[in-house]
């Protein structure tokens, strides 16, 4: 097939991300870049390249002509650039998370079966060999589970002002918090039955109906609980920042990025996809209450940086469009994601145990 042509739109940290993997892609052309302000020219003088750049969407829609969009901009923009990339005959390729309401994702991904086109949602863990393996182990420790889960930033400089943009539409444990119910959600077959949360507003720099520290509990209807913490800001703490844990009755596994986790790495985008290595613990003990084994240790040797990542759900959006996939599973396991992570505000904003 001849090369699919993309539109990108949002050339920030993820956009320009996008935007490097389809420039060094054959299977892409870009046919232009979108913002509104001067990223669009950073990414361009990045790739050092010549590619259109557009201010306004619905014009560098229509120019263009793009066989698929790719969304990078903020949530509030992308229950409405997805429905117009799908209506124009796009495919979409949409960062996390679908929209900044569930009845805007859910419209999203109607229109997408309305239109027959693909919606590949920014799920970048889901490409991440060592996050599917913490996942498979984790499926092997038995019922119930316990899931312990955070990452928050001690964000400055330009990744405050990102964090502050942000939440002006979102909460971090809405944007942040639906990747980590994502692998909750594919390490249990049970249902999430009812959420509760806390949060708090640490500064006047964002609005009056937002905060910036949160943190979730999940109960689901097999008896396994998780638990999610997501705070950002230059007042966060960076001792423990990084836990990414699963316990069961066999034993646990964890993911210990010993460098990932270090001091200022925090609110670095690229340390937040790091593991280095995966420890799995044995809870066998004989007689005398020893363990039988000792903890293993998994060292993956396809360990793909923050860019290689982006280069890999490409890669997927490619095949999802040229092979045709199913992409139903998917578009509902964003769906059901969003739905608890925006429970979970509810609960924040109420005081209430929220049921789903």
């Amino acid at each position: 097939m001849d090369k699919i042509k993309v539109l990108v739109v949002g050339c920030g940290n993820m956009g320009a991300s996008h935007a490097t993997a389809y420039h060094h892609m054959d299977q892409f052309e870009i046919v232009g870049l979108v913002s509104r302000g001067d990223s669009k020219n950073q990414v361009n003088t990045l790739l050092q390249s010549n590619y259109p750049v557009f201010d306004d969407y619905d014009a560098a829609l229509r120019v263009s002509l793009p066989d698929a969009v790719c969304i990078s901009t903020y949530p509030d923009t992308h229950e409405e650039y997805c429905v117009k990339a799908f209506a124009a005959g796009a495919h979409v390729f949409v960062e996390k998370p679908v929209a900044d309401s569930v009845a805007g994702a859910e419209r999203v991904v109607a229109a997408a079966k309305r239109y027959k086109r693909k919606l590949v949602v920014g799920y970048i863990l889901r490409h991440h060999p060592s996050w599917i393996k913490f996942i498979e182990k984790g499926r092997g420790l038995g019922t119930p589970l316990v899931f312990r889960m955070n990452l928050n930033q001690q964000s400055h400089g330009y990744m405050w002002d990102v964090h502050r943009n942000l939440m002006k539409s979102l909460s971090p444990i809405v944007d942040c918090g639906v990747h980590y119910i994502d692998v909750m959600c594919q390490m249990t077959d049970a249902r999430p039955v009812q959420v509760s949360a806390i949060g708090a507003r640490l500064t006047d720099d964002i609005p009056t109906n937002n905060y910036n520290y949160g943190q979730l509990q999940i109960r689901f209807d097999d008896g396994s609980v998780g638990w999610y913490e997501a705070g950002w800001g230059p007042m966060m703490s960076e001792t423990a920042f990084f836990v990414k844990d699963v316990i069961g009755p066999k034993g646990s596994v964890s993911i210990v990025a010993k460098n990932a986790a270090g001091t200022g790495k925090s609110d670095s985008v690229a340390a937040h996809t790091q593991t280095e290595s995966i420890r799995v613990h044995y809870a066998d003990v004989d007689e005398r209450n020893r363990f039988n084994k000792e903890d293993e240790w998994i060292d993956l040797h396809d360990e793909p940086d923050h860019q290689e990542l982006c280069n890999r759900e490409q890669r997927f959006f490619y095949r999802a469009i040229v092979e045709d996939l199913d992409l139903t599973k998917s578009m509902e396991d964003a769906l059901n994601s969003l739905r608890i992570a925006f429970a979970c505000d509810e609960s924040v904003r109420t005081g209430a145990v929220v049921g789903l």
